[in-house]
């Protein structure tokens, strides 16, 4: 069996995880590449080579340029804040290696689009890329696309999609980078927004055309955890709350925030059509909510389906039926999807050129907001 070598950029939070994710995938799903867990990548040596250890990665370095001139490194993995996704992924793209990014691709429409242009160039040469957009893994929501697709609940006419935390609500919390425009592009919006709008374009299978929003920061400043006594300036919105409509007609409300107090981790989608409608809470992410309007007035409504059976997405390689599955799980069927697709020459998804869909759309939500919400153009070029 060939192996996949693969060197990991970032190891915090998504770092964490997506070494999990790669210690398991292997062991877990009969996959016709061998992951190997080359190299991690750290901007401190001593904290690269401790999470190197606590992780399972055979080295560590600072230097991520380094790993791209590696002959046992074929796949990089960028677990960093959005300010670094291009320069580093379009690095290894030119040097040949695959590429899996953390969402959203990138700070800007201009920036993904650079990304997706290398991606184009290096699909020539059989190199491939995926955007980390987790949720599209999680099994409830695969079969959600697949009732769609089989036209279950008939033409689209509503999307209502929410994701809702709770983290910032506290005035005296310390600023991070995930407030600064400069490092993260944006906050609720690009944080949060993009798993919802990405999620809609993989449900229905079409595009958000145009959109109208608005954007609030509800606190502008915030202590400085390395400067006590002093506070820095919050660079980026605390939510977002846009309208948007889809290429087939369906209209969308979307809202993300970290100001909801009581909600962890709330996201929430739900989809009406002429035939049905199907509803799905993370919170309870082994279970779908499906309507069939055809059903007699007397018995219909949504019914729960619990999602663990076998026949179920990605289910095959996991439990017996009703031992429910978690968030890293969602990590470890992304990367059974990407090493399979490279491994086959397949086409994955979603790819650099879906991410740069998804940064069009809050690119536009960012333009509407700045103009009183007026109703904007999802660009098909830079902006």
């Amino acid at each position: 069996m060939n192996t996949l070598g693969v060197a990991l950029v970032g190891h915090a939070f998504m770092g964490a995880v997506h070494s999990q994710a790669w210690r398991t995938v292997g062991r877990v799903f009969d996959l016709p590449m061998r992951p190997e867990r080359a190299v991690l990548c750290g901007r401190r040596k001593d904290a690269a080579r401790e999470a190197a250890a606590r992780f399972g990665w055979t080295e560590s370095t600072d230097d991520w340029k380094s790993v791209l001139v590696r002959d046992d490194v074929h796949l990089v993995d960028i677990c960093t804040p959005g300010d670094s996704h291009a320069e580093i992924a379009i690095s290894a793209l030119d040097a040949g290696k695959h590429v899996l990014c953390e969402k959203p691709l990138a700070n800007s429409v201009a920036e993904a689009a650079a990304m997706e242009e290398a991606a184009s160039r290096a699909r020539r040469n059989g190199i491939l890329t995926m955007v980390g957009f987790n949720y599209r893994r999680v099994p409830a929501l695969a079969l959600a696309r697949s009732l769609i697709a089989a036209g279950r609940i008939g033409t689209a006419r509503h999307v209502r999609a929410s994701y809702l935390q709770d983290w910032l609500v506290d005035p005296h919390a310390p600023i991070n980078w995930r407030l600064r425009a400069e490092r993260a592009g944006s906050g609720a919006l690009g944080d949060l927004g993009a798993h919802l709008v990405d999620l809609a374009h993989y449900l229905l299978d079409e595009d958000v055309v145009s959109v109208s929003g608005a954007l609030e920061t509800f606190v502008a400043e915030r202590p400085l955890p390395d400067e006590p006594g002093r506070a820095g300036p919050v660079t980026v919105d605390d939510a977002a709350l846009f309208t948007a409509r889809f290429r087939g007609g369906a209209l969308g409300t979307f809202e993300a925030t970290r100001y909801a107090s009581g909600r962890k981790n709330g996201l929430r989608i739900e989809i009406n059509g002429s035939a049905g409608s199907l509803a799905f809470d993370f919170e309870s992410m082994n279970e779908l909510s499906f309507h069939d309007a055809g059903e007699p007035a007397e018995t219909a409504g949504f019914r729960r389906i619990l999602a663990t059976e076998p026949g179920h997405p990605y289910l095959e390689a996991w439990y017996p039926p009703g031992h429910v599955l978690g968030y890293e799980h969602t990590f470890v069927h992304e990367l059974r999807d990407f090493v399979t697709a490279i491994a086959e020459r397949g086409a994955p998804a979603p790819d650099f050129a879906a991410g740069l869909r998804v940064q069009r759309v809050l690119d536009a939500v960012q333009r509407s907001a700045a103009h009183h919400s007026r109703w904007m153009p999802v660009s098909e070029g830079e902006s």
